[in-house]
């Protein structure tokens, strides 16, 4: 069975399978989004907490770092609460759309891009910020030095959020609501022809999953590389 469902599968990817395509198309547009909105959060806060001395600093990294292992399912909850009809931005109807997914997965990967992008700048030498500083620069200016040679880590930071995302089903599964055409994911749909019985289908699913997450970690690995290179 599994022989002919691969089988199958592969017939439905040669053949551009339409349903195929639009599940792919909404994981990816819902992903791409929030991956950049995560990233426009996430870098700046990043740069902010390495570069500022405050009280509480290694708390406020220390509970990023424990907001990388918050289940999903949590985050659809807690978004839930506030978005439902009775909520308090129950008048928006976020409720089952792709905007609701985003908001979650925004949630979800800011963590990973800010700490990740803390580690990415605590690896340049520290003699990088006072060359700058003292050869005038402001700290925005510094900043951008910075980034400069933390470039390739950053990026890693961010092809890993967008590796988080593609494959959560939690957040898809209770902020979206699975609608056919407009919420479903191919997380969520591998779900629902699952228990459907319909392993063809969730089959293909899979291995467009399963390519994209080999690409993702093979992009990941690579900018880790040249990240390493730099600071050697």
């Amino acid at each position: 069975m599994l022989i002919d469902s691969f089988r199958s599968a592969l017939l439905l990817l040669f053949t551009l399978n339409h349903d195929m395509l639009v599940v792919v198309g909404c994981s990816l547009r819902v992903s791409s989004l929030s991956t950049l909105l995560a990233a426009v959060i996430g870098l700046p806060l990043a740069f902010i907490i390495a570069f500022t001395s405050f009280r509480g600093k290694r708390l406020t990294i220390t509970c990023l770092n424990t907001l990388l292992a918050l289940p999903t399912v949590v985050i659809g909850l807690v978004v839930y609460s506030f978005i439902s009809r009775r909520s308090i931005f129950g008048s928006f109807e976020l409720m089952y759309t792709q905007t609701a997914m985003i908001i979650g997965q925004i949630i979800l990967i800011v963590p990973v891009v800010t700490t990740l992008t803390i580690a990415a700048i605590n690896r340049i030498d520290k003699r990088y910020r006072m060359t700058a500083l003292t050869l005038g620069a402001n700290r925005l200016q510094m900043a951008w030095v910075i980034f400069k040679e933390t470039r390739y880590g950053v990026i890693a930071a961010v092809i890993a959020a967008f590796g988080r995302v593609i494959a959560e089903i939690g957040i898809s599964m209770m902020l979206g609501g699975n609608a056919k055409g407009f919420t479903r994911t191919m997380t969520t749909a591998m779900a629902l022809e699952y228990d459907k019985g319909e392993f063809v289908f969730a089959v293909a699913l899979g291995i467009v999953l399963m390519a994209l997450a080999f690409a993702i970690n093979l992009l990941f690995h690579l900018f880790q590389g040249r990240t390493g290179s730099d600071v050697i």
